[in-house]
């Protein structure tokens, strides 16, 4: 078996466990009725989108009966709205943007791919801090990249420099951070991510640099205050990764960017390969009317309120079942610690109870499992008693 083979084989077991909980869902569902299981398996965005979003649709419809209202747009995006982004992301990331620093791609999947096709030679490594999202390595392996981790810090999952020093090498092309993070909804702060710019910034394995690319789907999901940090203020060679499917509710019309630091030495050579890259993946654009909708509902975002009193929930019944947990700071996911030890143990206990988890080790991590907390605040708080059945069998 060959290395991609390899890494398809490790991805199918990390993703068979979400798959596993969503068949036991059906199952489940079709045993006891929809009402009396309790499923926080899938990160699915379940908010509707903002008003915005329907106004900008219906705006649209009005456009199709003009020529190429629906048709081919340069690859990179439509040029107005990789303006717009720019605009709102120079605010974000306190640097100046202009449109040619953007590329819009199919989602942030999308983008990442097409950014590893554009750097990776083979053999290049990429590293992520674990927990991490699962879908990382098959992308790095599709473009005939090596995937490695690096942990976090025990308990808060902040991220460990040390750690991430320890497994740079001499292939080592990027460093992908995920934040607020999905499984455990930490936001690395500021100063962690200067640190990690200035220590990646020490290094030139090869003559090259290793760029430092962030991932931030859930960026506008941050609660009690905390602000997730800029990135590209903070490196030259560092590009972001971002969607709109969990801000604007829109998953399904798969819309993302990537954004390039300004500064970077041939950033337009890089631009060049991103958009070669998108068109040679088969992408070629992202779709244009989710485009169109983006442009309009550009300055919304879902209702971030719903997502914060569903945390609370959450907290209250794992509190109740006294399960421990890190706080998440965003995004809509707990991590907590499984009792007894084992996640794969408790998530079957769970189960069990009639609870839809996902074990840790499928996102890097065992000893952990996930919960998402992206469902109507009545399943959460319904749950209680199964968790603390759950519970006290390891007690």
């Amino acid at each position: 078996m060959g290395a991609a083979a390899g890494y398809i084989m490790e991805a199918l077991k990390s993703a068979s466990w979400i798959r596993k909980m969503f068949e036991e869902g059906i199952r489940l569902k079709g045993q006891y009725g929809e009402d009396n299981v309790y499923d926080f398996s899938l990160g699915n965005p379940d908010v509707p989108p903002p008003p915005e979003v329907g106004r900008a649709l219906a705006a649209f419809a009005e456009t199709t009966s003009k020529p190429m209202s629906i048709g081919y747009m340069p690859n990179a995006g439509y040029s107005s709205l990789r303006e717009a982004l720019a605009r709102k992301l120079a605010s974000e990331q306190k640097v100046s943007l202009a449109g040619k620093d953007i590329i819009v791609t199919c989602g942030a999947a999308g983008g990442l791919n097409a950014f590893f096709k554009a750097v990776l030679d083979p053999g290049d490594e990429v590293i992520a801090p674990s927990p991490y999202f699962v879908e990382y390595a098959t992308y790095v392996s599709n473009h005939n990249g090596v995937f490695k981790s690096a942990p976090t810090k025990p308990g808060t999952y902040e991220l460990d420099l040390e750690a991430i020093e320890a497994a740079l090498t001499e292939k080592t092309r990027v460093v992908l951070i995920n934040t607020p993070n999905n499984p455990t909804g930490q936001i690395y702060s500021e100063d962690q991510i200067k640190q990690l710019g200035e220590l990646l910034g020490s290094r030139k394995p090869g003559g090259r640099p290793i760029f430092l690319c962030s991932d931030e789907p859930y960026r506008f999901l941050a609660f009690d205050g905390a602000v997730v940090p800029p990135v590209l203020s903070h490196y030259e060679f560092s590009v972001v990764a971002n969607s709109f499917s969990k801000s604007l509710s829109l998953a399904g019309e798969r819309v993302g960017f990537l954004a390039l630091n300004p500064d970077m030495e041939d950033q337009a050579g890089l631009m060049a390969g991103l958009i070669l890259a998108n068109r040679c993946l088969g992408y070629v654009n992202a779709p244009s009317i989710g485009q169109r909708i983006v442009e309009q509902a550009l300055g919304a975002q879902a209702d971030v309120s719903i997502y914060d009193r569903r945390r609370k929930a959450m907290a209250e019944v794992l509190d109740a079942a006294g399960i421990n947990y890190p706080t998440p700071k965003g995004a809509f996911y707990f991590f907590p610690d499984a009792p007894g030890g084992d996640d794969v143990e408790f998530c079957r206990a769970l189960q069990e109870e009639r609870i839809l988890a996902v074990p840790g080790r499928g996102f890097g991590c065992s000893g952990a499992f996930r919960l998402a907390f992206c469902v109507e605040e009545k399943v959460i708080r319904n749950s209680a008693e199964s968790f603390v059945k759950a519970t006290a069998r390891f007690k």
